[in-house]
């Protein structure tokens, strides 16, 4: 079997940013690959004779694992990540900050199992991100940035592609609005089922942080009002296990994917490598109940919950 990776051709050269100044994420898109326009306006990779497809036998459930890592710079973090990697055997991995450049990301996806991949090298000790998949999915990449990877999956038992968005929103403030920009532009596209997986780097509510300085109201309902206009809603997860708790790590989902996969879940795992806990997606659970209320371990915090309950 042919082996899927991204070509090293002279075309590809050209279309690596450069980070002289600081550009948007929308001009990152621009900028970052071989697009052509389309008239609902976005840009998409061109398909150049082969396809950026994977193909392999499908699935009946697809488990995702999305993580910043916060480095993996060390072989100590290569070893455990490996090692995280192969007990949980997820079929999509999006790993964020990775902070190496394309080469040694390669390197080390490919000593994870995991010979498809797209690989953005980090700029400096900032940034990197890396979307890896099994030989046993179908991936065709849309396009990617500095700060998210845009693709296609394909599984058993529906007829169907589904949409999936890599996020790495911004830690510093003054950035936000360019990155709520850049997923209202990908949102444009409510053609498939859409998952947006990531860490953004904000929470939707006070009471998803617990600690340290209170988030301002005006940049919370940002983060709200966008996820509403790109028609997109929470569907489940906790806090990291930091010193200072936020839930800025979480998956987000527009209507037709939460209809294709009514019983998806995700955990946050709890690994000491990162101050960020690695989020779990399984499109599938064994046990289904429906009609009931999922509990998120966020809601503990919540002053109202003991009367919730009992009003319950």
């Amino acid at each position: 079997m042919k082996k899927n990776r991204l070509n090293t051709s002279d075309d590809e050269k050209k279309g690596k940013c450069i980070t002289r100044k600081r550009k948007t994420p929308e001009d990152e898109i621009e900028n970052c690959c071989e697009e052509e326009a389309h008239e609902d306006g976005t840009k998409r990779l061109k398909k150049e004779g082969k396809s950026d497809c994977q193909k392999a036998s499908r699935l009946d459930t697809i488990k995702n694992i999305s993580w910043n890592v916060r480095g993996l710079g060390s072989s100590r973090a290569t070893r455990r990540l490996r090692y995280f990697l192969k007990q949980h055997n997820p079929h999509i991995v999006f790993l964020m900050e990775t902070k190496i450049d394309k080469q040694r990301m390669e390197k080390v996806r490919r000593s994870c199992g995991f010979l498809n991949g797209i690989d953005i090298e980090a700029e400096g000790s900032r940034g990197g991100l890396c979307l890896a998949w099994k030989e046993d999915i179908i991936v065709t990449l849309r396009s990617f940035s500095n700060n998210h990877i845009d693709a296609m999956a394909n599984e058993k038992n529906t007829n169907e592609e589904w949409r999936f968005t890599s996020f790495y929103g911004s830690p510093y403030v003054n950035n936000k609005n360019d990155f709520w920009n850049l997923l209202r532009k990908l949102g444009k596209d409510q053609s498939h089922p859409w998952l947006v997986s990531g860490d953004f780097n904000e929470i939707m509510y006070s009471f998803e942080k617990s600690g340290g300085i209170p988030r301002e109201e005006r940049k919370m309902a940002a983060f709200r009002e966008t996820l509403e206009e790109c028609q997109l809603e929470d569907i489940g997860g906790n806090f990291a296990e930091t010193n200072i708790k936020e839930r800025i790590d979480r998956g987000v989902a527009n209507e037709k994917w939460k209809i294709l996969f009514p019983t998806c879940n995700i955990h946050h795992l709890p690994l000491s490598m990162s101050d960020h806990c690695p989020l779990l997606l399984n499109t599938k659970t064994g046990n289904i109940y429906a009609g009931n209320p999922q509990f998120n371990a966020w809601w503990t915090t919540e002053k109202s919950l003991e009367k919730e309950i009992k009003a319950f």
